[in-house]
């Protein structure tokens, strides 16, 4: 059957905070705040456990009607920025002489054709001998400073506008979607003894030209690595040339894996989540499951909890027992008694955003759901947990939005009663720079490691993906080899994740060859609370 309930690839309190709510909460979404705190110097972040000891100052682009794009792009650099230590993010244009000095590092990012940028920071960016990424566009401004080409051995090149789908980084060929016809800056490189080529643009034809380079100090990305996105992009390599600027002394390949069981309710099958806790515990994969406590079903009148469920109850307790971690996914993964978009019924549907399906079958989010606040999420928080601990299966540490979705409030309420998630982030103009938010123009982003990003918690990675073996929305097949694909081009981070999410109800042919896979490529399992510490 096709599965609505991996519509987008899914979604400390201690126990008695979990149980009996917490106290001191805004009482709505007027009052969010990011754990980021805002300075003159603009709004910064902290660093993700276990992090180094990098301090890494975002530059980014505000001009013209994109100026909106470079929030966008420096909310998602900064969450990634998190996982080597704390960030700063201000707008270039407020750059003064000197900045970069408080910092380990810089990166701006070109989002803004011909951005009017302060001479004083591609003064400072000629002098330092910091790491500097710069990504995109303006390059030909610094490169415009007297001895630029002397010092890094290439000058400013032009938009190379060709059929580019595939990015070459160590070897292994990362997808770039057809749908992107942005140009990539194609440099012209003068001293190819001083100028490295870190991954190379791969043309229809086959021709190749660098995508990024280093010189010195200096690293170059050709173009934005945060457009058309997907499991297998070219964003890996952005990823992972972070830790060349920004990681702590020299980082040692290391490769984990995670798999989370998905949209476990009180109507689950326990003789399914026992075969498949057996299988995973005989293969010593430690795993998580996300439940949510009730389930309800209003077209039908269903309405009930785990509590009136004790074989199900009973499975869990029993998952418990062979390696499983139990998270929060929600309360009822479903909104009201209304189509969200689909039937209203729970793990079908979303529960702290709104959406509906449009005439080409594609879902469309809508915004938050009217009642959205702070305290109207940490209800619904409060009492899921309550259920948890009613029946014997302990209070949750991690949560997870069904389906990733929520509003800033939402993701307020779990960084005030988790701190942790796990799941991919939803973000919006207006959070990283506190201004009013743009529910038109949300964005998503999944993470080959461990970060705490912006709303504050830290986050446990989930980014290949699930098997899905039937399209739906406009969504493809995604079938075990598919998986496995993503994770072995996952392999380009030197200390990455290939971390997925598995329906019970599929049973354990798929679950076999996607688990024995991945291994097969050199990741070792590990539990999501070990992704805590870093």
């Amino acid at each position: 059957m096709i599965s609505r309930r991996t519509l987008l690839g899914a979604g400390a309190a201690t126990a008695a905070a979990v149980a009996v709510g917490i106290t001191g909460m805004e009482a709505d979404a007027a009052g969010i705040t990011t754990t980021a705190t805002t300075s003159s110097n603009g709004k910064s972040g902290k660093a993700a456990p276990g992090a180094g000891t990098a301090k890494t100052l975002v530059l980014y682009d505000t001009t013209n009607e994109y100026g909106w794009l470079g929030e966008v792009y420096v909310t998602q650099v900064a969450n990634l920025a998190s996982h080597f230590g704390s960030w700063t993010a201000a707008p270039v244009a407020k750059y003064a002489a000197g900045d970069l000095n408080a910092y380990t590092a810089v990166i701006y990012v070109g989002s803004t054709y011909d951005e009017p940028l302060p001479a004083a920071f591609l003064t400072d960016v000629m002098a330092t001998v910091k790491p500097v990424i710069w990504v995109y566009d303006n390059i030909w401004q610094l490169a415009a400073k007297d001895g630029f080409a002397a010092k890094f051995g290439f000058a400013s090149g032009s938009f190379d506008f060709a059929d580019v789908e595939e990015v070459e980084y160590k070897g292994r060929r990362l997808t770039r979607s057809s749908d992107n016809n942005s140009g990539i800056m194609n440099l012209p490189i003068s001293d190819t003894a001083r100028v490295t080529t870190l991954a190379t643009a791969i043309r229809a034809d086959g021709s190749t030209f660098p995508w990024a380079v280093k010189s010195g100090n200096l690293t170059y990305i050709g173009e934005i690595p945060f457009s058309y996105v997907t499991h297998d992009d070219r964003y890996l390599a952005f990823a992972d040339l972070l830790f060349d600027a920004l990681a702590t002394g020299t980082t040692a390949e290391r490769h984990r894996a995670l798999i989370r069981l998905e949209d476990v309710g009180p109507d689950a099958d326990p003789a399914e989540l026992k075969a498949i806790a057996d299988y995973l515990a005989a293969e010593k994969v430690p795993f998580s499951v996300a439940v949510y406590p009730r389930y309800r079903d209003p077209k039908n009148k269903q309405d009930y909890t785990l509590a009136s469920k004790p074989k199900v109850v009973a499975a869990l307790k029993y998952m418990q027992s062979k390696g499983g971690t139990l998270i929060m996914h929600g309360y009822t993964h479903q909104y009201g008694s209304v189509a969200n978009p689909y039937d209203g019924v729970s793990a079908n549907d979303f529960e702290f955003y709104t959406a509906h399906v449009d005439a080409n079958d594609s879902v469309i989010y809508d915004g938050p759901v009217k009642e959205d606040s702070v305290t109207w999420a940490t209800a619904r928080m409060v009492a899921s947990g309550a259920v948890f601990l009613a029946t014997g299966l302990g209070a949750p540490k991690i949560f997870e939005f069904p389906h990733y979705a929520a509003s800033p409030a939402d993701y307020q309420a779990v960084n005030s009663l988790f701190g942790k998630r796990y799941d991919r982030g939803l973000y919006f103009p207006g959070v990283l720079t506190g201004g009013k938010y743009d529910y038109a123009r949300q964005f998503g982003q999944f993470f080959p490691y461990t970060v705490r990003d912006v709303y504050g918690s830290v986050v446990v990675p989930e980014n290949i993906g699930n098997v899905e073996p039937e399209a739906f929305n406009n969504h493809p097949v995604r079938l075990p080899a598919d998986l496995i694909a993503s994770a072995r081009r996952n392999l380009v981070v030197r200390d990455g994740v290939a971390s997925c999410f598995y329906h019970p109800y599929l049973g354990t042919a798929l679950l076999r060859e996607l688990v024995s896979g991945i291994k097969g490529l050199g990741y070792t399992f590990v539990a999501a609370d070990t992704m805590l510490n870093g």
